[in-house]
């Protein structure tokens, strides 16, 4: 069995600053990485073209963290920092090479297992491939509900 057809290149580094970027995601294309990033002084989700150049763009608007892509390319999701499920409209121009977005709007309360800054190096979603319905890793309490019985009497 042969790797015909399959170009391998050399890993090369996608960007190297002194900040925590991390939780990249490819968009369907592949000519853009959603990722986040605390270069703000807290955690913001920012799309840029891959592999470049071109500048970032800010996704999130009062911080964000785990970004995924619709598999269209038309929105991305992330979780804001007081823990809702957002959805961000983007638009990629005809020829992939600019990206408009729009203003993003909280879908739902969600309680990610680890909270919404990292912490946690999974994935803790996953978004089905019409954008309509999601998989969640969610917290659990820290422990589970006390039972107390009194004036219990057992059979004789």
């Amino acid at each position: 069995m042969g790797s015909a057809g399959l170009r391998r290149q050399k890993p090369f580094p996608f960007l190297k600053t002194p900040y925590d970027e991390r939780d990249g995601q490819f968009s369907a294309d592949g000519k853009w990485i959603a990722y986040q990033s605390n270069a703000s002084g807290r955690y913001e989700v920012y799309v840029q073209p891959f592999p470049g150049p071109g500048e970032k763009v800010q996704i999130s608007s009062n911080g964000g963290a785990q970004p995924r892509w619709n598999k269209k390319g038309k929105e991305i999701f992330y979780v804001s920092l007081d823990s809702q499920m957002m959805a961000a409209p983007v638009k990629l121009s005809p020829d992939g090479q600019s990206l408009e977005t729009g203003t993003p709007a909280a879908l739902f309360p969600v309680r990610i297992a680890g909270g919404p800054i990292p912490g946690v190096s999974k994935q803790q979603y996953a978004v089905s491939s019409d954008g309509q319905r999601f998989l969640v890793n969610l917290a659990a309490d820290s422990a589970p509900p006390v039972t107390l019985i009194y004036n219990w009497k057992p059979k004789p």
